[in-house]
């Protein structure tokens, strides 16, 4: 009887080792699933970001060559005009001739007369056709001249608005500056680079106390500033990841980190996510090239890309 119990005993320990183990492993296969899920979000996302680059290099290249035509047009006009007023001058002259031509022959025959009187006034009525055509050039000129006024202004004043955000960032990051954070300007944009030393621990995507009260002072300043797009990019160095968990390698690595810096930016409320783009660029857009541990420490970052909107350029675009 006593070895039954026995029996019996560990038959029901078995079955409830069974049970947890089998539970252990659904917990991590749904943890498994909904981080692919949340990887293949963000590589869509990285999709969206690839368009929006490609969207805006078609407007700056679309911008160039709009102000090249311009100018050339513009050119050309000058070009004619003087060739117009050249003309006038020498019809004038053709003109004041056929006047000397006609008072010494008033004593002359009556046809003779009337030749010249007909020769007179078709040069009039020539010189008349291109007075016109010389105002109607003269029109021109001044439009296209306003044209790319409005054009140079209004490139001016985007330039203006970039250089002042850059301001308007570092004022805001004063003390993070030269501590693992850089502010620069080109193209058009402001970039905020961040070194993983401040924000990340190696191989990790949670970010560190330090970083996160960087992050929050630009989304004040963000959430302040409406008419600014922003993109969030992590970058990895050339170093082969292997993982076995959520992040497998410098793809996953870069996504992941780029999303937790948006979601500590959208923490405010008054920041809207709809303006913020987040992607994983990997090891494939690198600062420095160098086979050294000083380069690889440069391409491990995550950058903050702001660009003021284009609404005005493209509006000017359109209209010409």
């Amino acid at each position: 009887m006593r070895t039954l119990n026995i029996l019996l005993l560990f038959a029901g320990l078995t079955m409830l080792s069974s049970c947890v183990s089998m539970k252990k492993f659904t917990d991590v296969e749904d943890k498994l699933n909904n981080a692919n899920q949340e990887i293949e979000q963000m590589r869509q996302r990285n999709s969206r970001l690839e368009t929006a680059n490609t969207e805006l290099e078609s407007v700056n290249k679309q911008l160039s060559e709009k102000i090249k035509n311009l100018s050339d047009e513009l050119e050309e006009a000058k070009y004619d005009l003087n060739v117009q007023k050249q003309r006038n001058i020498s019809l004038e002259k053709d003109l004041e001739r056929m006047n000397q031509q006609f008072e010494a022959q008033k004593t002359g025959s009556s046809s003779e007369i009337e030749k010249l009187l007909k020769e007179l006034q078709e040069a009039r009525n020539d010189l008349n056709q291109r007075e016109d055509k010389l105002i109607e050039a003269e029109k021109i000129l001044e439009e296209k001249n306003a044209r790319l006024m409005e054009l140079q202004d209004v490139l001016a004043q985007q330039e203006q608005a970039v250089k002042d955000l850059k301001t308007k960032v570092m004022n805001a990051l004063t003390g993070f500056t030269g501590a693992g954070l850089t502010v620069h300007e080109k193209n058009g944009k402001v970039y905020v680079s961040m070194d993983e030393k401040l924000l990340f621990r190696t191989g990790r995507w949670d970010v560190d106390p330090n970083g996160q009260q960087a992050l929050r002072n630009l989304s004040q300043l963000l959430a302040e500033n409406t008419d600014v797009n922003i993109m969030v990019e992590g970058h990895t160095d050339d170093v082969p990841m292997r993982g076995s968990g959520e992040v497998k390698d410098n793809w996953d690595l870069s996504v992941m980190r780029a999303t937790a810096v948006t979601k500590i930016l959208t923490q405010n409320p008054d920041l809207n996510p709809e303006r913020i783009i987040a992607a994983g660029r990997s090891e494939y857009v690198p600062l420095a090239t160098e086979d050294t541990p000083e380069a690889r420490q440069m391409n491990r970052r995550t950058e903050i890309i702001l660009t003021p909107q284009l609404d005005e350029l493209l509006r000017i675009i359109e209209n010409n």
